[in-house]
């Protein structure tokens, strides 16, 4: 028996359609926002090239583009998108080929920090409103995270009015940056964690730009993505741990962390220990980080079962969620006329296969309960 047929004879299902799963990691880039970035020549910007359009989101990708033409097969400057990024009647058929009941929909990165403040302001209020209609009209397919401008006291406006004017934004997606670049770490961070707790919406934290980028220009985007974004993450995670920040918050703040929490359950014991043999940061701290850590929700975007075992581990699996990254990631086609929603997505099966051996009830969890409790559903 396969992992996946193991997956569905747990679950009670004969096919993976039937799995009734909640994604809360499934991106989108609006028309609004697919528009901006065709419209731009420095990064971020969505430029055409081979087989169709680019995206170009690093500054080490612009170079790679500038060193390439687009027009040379086999350039590997940026991710080729195309109808899947904004397409949501493409997600739909996605979704259900893949068995997933509703999508929590985010803009992904780079969002909106590469815009004058004022500009920042009015595209949030706009794709906010887009992201509300879209939802409003997929007959209770879609909910979604919100975006907010980079300056503390404006996201907090925004928070505040898409927790009173948009039913179907549950949170906000953030970057592991924090706002305007100054880290989550920075005492600016507070009140709008604050206003996000009292809202009732959950943060989900995402990696923006990458850390280490210098040594991964070498080898296209993979080292980018599989490293940069990851260790993003486990640094910008660890720094807002260590600041004390969370003890002037609720513990009842809601923050869910992308790709498994990159590297955090794996070295929280280390964290542990270097900030017990450090008195200044210890004495700052009213719990060890672990604690803090196991605060957090986690999506299962980890692509391995040993990965995902050990987030169980550290956590426990009421902390996790499902989680796809459509549509990065897609499956490769043999056929330049196939349509991506038709095909199974390896990326996808994956994150279901990697449960296969885990109880009914941890698999129950993850796939749709533990959402549920998160987002309000």
């Amino acid at each position: 028996m396969s992992r996946l047929a193991k997956l569905l004879a747990s679950q009670g299902k004969s096919t993976v359609r039937e799995l009734d799963a909640i994604d809360l990691h499934t991106h989108v880039y609006l028309p609004r926002y697919m528009d901006l970035l065709r419209a731009r020549s420095d990064v971020p910007m969505v430029r055409s090239g081979i087989g169709g359009e680019r995206l170009i989101i690093l500054p080490a990708e612009q170079q790679q583009m500038e060193q390439q033409s687009l027009t040379t097969p086999g350039i590997s400057a940026g991710r080729p998108i195309g109808r899947e990024y904004w397409d949501v009647t493409n997600k739909i058929r996605y979704m259900d080929r893949h068995g997933i009941r509703t999508s929590v929909l985010s803009l992904a990165n780079p969002w909106l920090d590469f815009l004058p403040l004022k500009e920042q302001i009015h595209q949030a209020t706009l794709l906010n409103n887009d992201m509300e209609t879209l939802c409003q009209d997929s007959n209770g397919r879609f909910l979604a995270f919100g975006v907010v401008p980079q300056d503390s006291t404006t996201a907090v406006k925004e928070v505040q009015r898409v927790a009173s004017e948009l039913p179907h934004i549950r949170g906000v997606i953030l970057s592991t940056a924090g706002l305007n670049g100054k880290g989550l770490d920075d005492p600016e961070m507070l009140e709008f964690y604050r206003a996000v707790d009292r809202a009732g919406l959950t943060i989900f934290l995402h990696p923006h730009y990458g850390v280490g980028n210098e040594h991964y220009c070498k080898y296209g985007h993979a080292l980018f993505l599989a490293l940069g974004f990851t260790f993003e993450t486990t640094v910008a995670v660890s720094q807002l741990v260590l600041s004390g920040l969370l003890d002037q918050v609720p513990d009842t703040l809601r923050l869910l962390l992308a790709h498994s929490g990159g590297t955090l359950p794996f070295l929280a014991g280390r964290l542990d220990s270097c900030v017990e043999h450090d008195a200044a940061i210890a004495q700052r701290l009213q719990h060890a980080p672990s604690v803090y850590l196991k605060r957090f929700y986690y999506d299962a975007v980890a692509y391995h079962e040993p990965a995902l075992q050990c987030l169980i581990d550290f956590v426990g699996a009421d902390k996790i969620v499902f989680g796809t990254d459509h549509p990065f990631f897609p499956p490769a086609k043999d056929k330049e006329s196939e349509e991506l929603s038709e095909l199974d997505w390896r990326s996808t099966l994956s994150n279901y296969e990697i449960m296969a051996n885990m109880t009914k009830e941890v698999q129950s969890a993850m796939l749709r309960d533990n959402a549920k409790k998160l987002m309000d559903i």
